[in-house]
């Protein structure tokens, strides 16, 4: 690990009080980065430690929405999802990561924007342009079975690992930031991750010296709603293939549906072009499947990912149709698949 400098953050002054530029880092839960920099692939030369921002430690709510503090911890998160039928899917996508250790340090910003597993990427003896820009691509002809099939350029194949951001895709969360001039934005986090085309390094539509303050989530009905993701074992491993779905079925057709995939994208997947075929359609395995091929219609795997279009086709469609069949027996029925209803 290089030497760096550390400051602190608490929220009371100014972010143009730090001394920001392109080799500073936030450091939250540091379930990630401290990682990266023992291994010298992040080397920031000044640190700016956010412990001590209690105020972005916290979870409200409003007739309207959920604000979800940048530094709740995602075990925090996953127990107020838990109590709450309409953010179900956001329990579950937390709960199917990492482990608990890490889940009590893990937080939400954090977690969003985490870096990819990527072997190369780990790896500085290999070449990788998210992690030294012009030095190539290691995965793309090589061994890239958790690799992405969508958005994937000749820059850069990797997959983004985060389980919460894909159910917060599907729950169309919007990311709340503040840059040190005092101004602040929201972004849709459906907006919020750049594929990487040339640039694989610049991950989000963040500024270097800007920092996300909260998170909100609209207050919804989502129905019946399951995060299903295939693994390798069934504990602290990343996706292969990942469905996050939460369904309301009206008169046999499908009223609402909120969608997303993981594991499969270069970043956390809104397939549009699936939920097209799906909204006001009946939920069949043909509709379904006429959804996975309208999406994939644009995916690209590279060898050994060659498996993932056809497991993503079977997880969507086990994810649909069981969510569909519970809506039909329990109609109006909101929260996860397998409550009581």
């Amino acid at each position: 690990m290089q030497p760096f400098t550390l400051h602190h953050y608490n929220g009371e002054k100014p972010l143009s009080s730090l001394p920001l530029d392109t080799r500073s880092r936030f450091l939250a839960g540091g379930t990630n980065l401290i990682d990266l920099m023992k291994l010298q692939v992040e080397t920031p030369k000044t640190l700016v430690s956010l412990a001590k921002w209690d105020k972005a430690n916290t979870i409200s709510e409003d007739d309207n929405y959920y604000y979800i503090g940048a530094m709740v911890t995602n075990s925090d998160l996953a127990k107020f999802a838990h109590t709450q039928p309409s953010l179900s899917l956001l329990a579950q996508a937390l709960l199917s990561g990492a482990t608990v250790q890490l889940r009590n340090r893990a937080t939400t910003a954090g977690n969003l924007l985490q870096r990819t597993r990527c072997y190369y990427f780990y790896d500085t003896t290999k070449a990788c342009n998210k992690r030294e820009p012009g030095t190539g691509c290691s995965a793309y002809d090589s061994m890239n079975r958790i690799h992405a099939i969508f958005g994937t350029s000749e820059s850069c194949i990797a997959t983004h690992p985060s389980d919460m951001a894909v159910a917060m895709i599907a729950l169309n969360a919007q990311v709340h930031t503040q840059q040190p001039d005092g101004n602040t934005r929201q972004i849709a986090l459906r907006d919020f991750y750049r594929e990487p085309g040339e640039t694989p390094h610049i991950e989000t539509q963040l500024d270097e010296d800007e920092l996300i303050t909260h998170v909100s989530i609209k207050k919804k009905a989502n129905g019946t709603q399951y995060y299903h993701k295939v693994r390798d074992r069934s504990s602290y491993a990343f996706a292969l293939v990942s469905v996050a779905a939460g369904l309301k079925i009206e008169d046999g057709r499908i009223k609402d549906l909120s969608l997303a995939f993981g594991g499969v994208g270069t970043k956390p997947w809104y397939p549009q072009k699936a939920i097209s075929v799906l909204e006001g359609a009946e939920p069949t395995q043909e509709v379904i499947l006429q959804s996975a091929e309208a999406e994939l219609s644009e995916a690209k795997t590279f060898g050994s990912n060659d498996f993932k279009p056809e497991l993503l086709r079977r997880t969507l469609t086990k994810v649909l149709l069981e969510l569909a069949e519970h809506q039909v027996k329990h109609p109006g029925h909101e929260g996860a698949l397998y409550d009581n209803a």
